[in-house]
């Protein structure tokens, strides 16, 4: 990985070992993938959405593994009972799980656990949840929902020249 973090670089050494010496299902290699990943591409997921994903019949009991951060989220109210494994925590992310009888584990005691991914649910966050990601594509044109990089929306503010008839053209 491009980072310097040693506990990073010895979880990539695991992992690696992990990936090569294992032969059932490519659980480790997706995880050692990720851990190469860069922070962009590595983005946190709320408690609330992995209680969400975790609601169904057939991952009950599961360990949910996150390949980046979890973090609170203060609009759901009951945190259930979950076993999840992620590289941080968010400090309230950690207390609330862990007083509502859930269980928090690094990715070594995960390798221990469940070596070949038994029983994992792999969780990511949403990569163009973004702010930056509102920009992309060109803002002006018809039909396109671009968010343009400007102080404020009024008639001198990008919304004039192109956008009515009266000012040269109306695109």
């Amino acid at each position: 990985p491009k980072s310097q973090n040693i506990y990073l670089r010895l979880l990539v050494k695991l992992y690696r070992f992990l990936a090569r010496r294992t032969t059932a299902g490519d659980f480790n290699k997706v995880i050692l993938r990720r851990l190469f990943m860069s922070r962009q591409n590595r983005p946190a997921i709320s408690v609330a959405r992995i209680v969400r994903q975790m609601k169904t019949k057939q991952r009950e009991g599961k360990t949910v593994v996150v390949v980046g951060t979890v973090t609170d989220d203060k609009r759901i109210f009951e945190v259930p009972n979950l076993k999840i494994c992620a590289l941080r925590f968010s400090e309230s992310a950690r207390t609330r799980i862990i007083k509502n009888g859930g269980t928090i584990l690094t990715f070594e005691q995960l390798a221990v656990e469940s070596p070949l991914g038994q029983n994992t649910v792999l969780l990511q966050g949403r990569r163009n949840a973004r702010e930056a990601n509102r920009h992309f594509g060109a803002p002006g044109l018809p039909n396109s929902h671009a968010k343009p990089f400007v102080r404020e929306k009024s008639r001198n503010h990008e919304q004039a020249r192109g956008r009515r008839a009266s000012r040269a053209y109306k695109a």
